[in-house]
């Protein structure tokens, strides 16, 4: 099939990942895909304090820690895991809060 993606899941396995995570995101950079969850506040805590002193790592951390499949190419190559870097901060997803004094 020209058109599947290098790593691509069957259906029946991102129906899984779903049941077990809830939410799940596919990122596609040049023919490959990886899956992943969204992170919890300790892979946001421990990338951001990371991260401070290295982006790339920050990067690096919170890829490892939601990753749930695809092509590993996206771990290891440089401009795939550069093409995805620019996506893995919109994986935090900060609600509205209101304040109202009482």
């Amino acid at each position: 099939m020209e058109n599947e993606l290098k790593g691509q899941a069957t259906p029946e396995q991102v129906t899984e990942w779903k049941a077990k995570h809830k939410e799940v995101f596919a990122i596609t950079v040049d023919g490959h895909v990886a899956y992943l969850k969204k992170p919890d506040r300790k892979t946001i805590a421990y990338a951001s304090s990371v991260g401070a002193k290295d982006p790339i790592k920050f990067n690096e951390i919170m890829l490892a820690n939601c990753w749930l499949g695809g092509s590993e190419a996206i771990k290891t190559d440089d401009d795939l895991f550069l093409g995805a870097s620019g996506k893995l901060a919109e994986l935090i997803e900060v609600k509205e809060a209101e304040l109202v004094k009482l």
